[in-house]
């Protein structure tokens, strides 16, 4: 707001100023490109499962790039200190918890400081059941009031502050040192977030929780594209994968419709990667089809 003032105040220098800035911004982006050569990567949610996976993907795929790595405890995160062994110097892990916004404002400060920009934001995480705590509601009966909230907090709002807070670091990566020309938030949704889709009811909070999740980042997308930042946002569906998440539920899932990390990943990363401004907002399914809201 203070540098909207202060271009009211001084109308006559800003032509003047915006060419200074472009020039600057120009420099900054050519030099931390280089630096920085096959982009920078963050990954929020990535101590297990699907999160875990996108991590290893990023830095197994290519000899370049840098993945920024986060989760609550980094310290028993097992699966993350294994790739850190063999990839010292291109994967930094950081604690972050969605539940605490002062985390999130961390690990962006150690970003900035670090790296200066980020070219792609997955936001991983996402909660179904808690033993003793949440389980998937199967009638109106079921809900409760807590359970609604927690998934709320972990699978909507945690998330967007999440994008707000690296809303910078993504103007300024763009698509620089990437193959891409924009930046890339995707945001792990659900077929089940689909209100057009719901025939079976069910699974109250989850579901709320992801469509609230898909009407955030949809909202989000418009600023962005109004502003014409550089960043592109999706709400992709993984399918039903191999997970902790999906393992109590299992049974129900139709023959060769269970997938590997791997297998829903690679597609994931496909659909990441060939992102162009004009998908800006898509809620798209693991086999690049577009989902209904």
């Amino acid at each position: 707001m203070w540098q909207l003032l202060h271009l009211h105040q001084h109308v006559l220098m800003a032509s003047p100023l915006r060419s200074i800035g472009s020039r600057l911004s120009h420099w900054y982006c050519t030099c931390s490109s280089s630096k920085w050569v096959g982009g920078v990567s963050m990954v929020q949610g990535a101590s297990r499962g699907i999160g875990l996976e996108f991590v290893k993907q990023l830095l197994e795929k290519s000899e370049k790039g840098h993945v920024i790595a986060t989760c609550r405890n980094p310290n028993s995160a097992t699966g993350l200190l294994d790739l850190k062994s063999k990839f010292d110097e291109r994967l930094n892990i950081l604690p972050l918890d969605l539940t605490i916004e002062s985390t999130i404002e961390a690990s962006a400060k150690s970003i900035g400081e670090q790296y200066g920009f980020l070219n792609l934001l997955i936001n991983a995480s996402g909660i179904l059941s808690v033993p003793d705590i949440l389980q998937p509601e199967t009638t109106l009966n079921k809900i409760q009031r807590s359970s609604l909230l927690l998934a709320y907090e972990v699978n909507a709002v945690g998330p967007i502050l999440v994008i707000k807070h690296m809303w910078p670091l993504l103007r300024a990566g763009g698509g620089s040192g990437t193959e891409r020309d924009v930046a890339v938030v995707a945001n792990l949704s659900a077929r089940v977030a689909s209100i057009g889709d719901n025939q079976l009811g069910g699974w109250h909070s989850y579901r709320a929780s992801k469509a609230a999740l898909n009407q955030l980042t949809k909202t989000v997308s418009v600023e962005f594209g109004r502003k014409k930042d550089p960043i592109v946002c999706l709400l992709l569906h993984p399918g039903t994968v191999d997970t902790d998440l999906s393992k109590p539920f299992q049974r129900n899932v139709p023959e060769g419709k269970l997938f590997t990390k791997r297998f829903s990943v690679q597609k994931l990363l496909s659909i990441i990667n060939n992102a162009k401004k004009n998908d800006n907002g898509k809620f798209i399914a693991w086999d690049g089809q577009e989902i209904p809201w």
